[in-house]
């Protein structure tokens, strides 16, 4: 089986980190900050929807420099204002040990998020990395998870897409493949449960338990 893994909200705790990069740049580009219960609403389509969401009805050119400083701010915010979940790095090492493939499927910025990956989950956990790049779709478009399943030489049938957003259970569905919805992130359950998943996790232990037990028996 191959499992595609959204990260924030999903593997990592990144609203903190998030939260202060934004409001530092709206600072500095003179608009207003927000509490971290609306930048938590703000998460999940890439950091130039992130933006244009903080400040509506804004210019593109006074979007430009917000995401620009936001960048800049979180270069430095994100290592400090980041945490894994807990449960989540046995959770992966189990999953390798077990045989399954695994890769990482985000709408953050590219850099952002190999560097992310790559510090907090070192060595060869993951057989692809992929963040928002320039010029490919960021999801729902499904484009990510068929560079993915080809990279890899795998089937829709044998793969699933784990997040914690609309976004992911789209893409999935967008790309033909399983989803599991993880309530612990930043999209709320009614929203998730909206968007039929093909299953829902609770907390890391019951992702534990559908990853490792009860799709072994459909998936392969």
């Amino acid at each position: 089986m191959h499992i595609i893994f959204d990260l924030d909200g999903t593997l990592v705790e990144s609203l903190p980190g998030i939260a202060a990069a934004l409001n530092a740049a709206s600072a500095e580009t003179g608009l207003p900050t927000h509490s971290d219960a609306a930048v938590r609403s703000f998460i999940g389509d890439g950091a130039r929807m992130l933006c244009k969401r903080s400040a509506p009805d804004q210019s593109e050119d006074t979007i430009d420099k917000l995401q620009a400083s936001f960048a800049a701010h979180y270069s430095r915010e994100w290592k400090t204002g980041t945490l894994v979940f807990q449960g989540i790095e046995p959770l992966l090492a189990e999953l390798k040990t077990l045989g399954h493939s695994l890769s990482i499927l985000s709408n953050k910025p590219h850099h952002f998020t190999t560097e992310i990956v790559e510090h907090f989950f070192p060595g060869e956990i993951f057989d692809l990395i992929l963040g928002q790049r320039e010029h490919i779709e960021k999801k729902p478009d499904p484009s990510g998870v068929h560079e993915i399943l080809q990279s890899i030489g795998c089937s829709p049938a044998d793969a699933i897409l784990v997040g914690d957003s609309t976004v992911d259970l789209i893409t999935a569905r967008n790309a033909g493949i399983s989803s599991l919805a993880v309530t612990w992130g930043y999209h709320d359950l009614d929203q998730l449960q909206a968007e039929s998943p093909s299953h829902t996790a609770d907390s890391v232990s019951m992702l534990h338990s559908i990853l490792t037990s009860e799709l072994t028996t459909t998936l392969s």
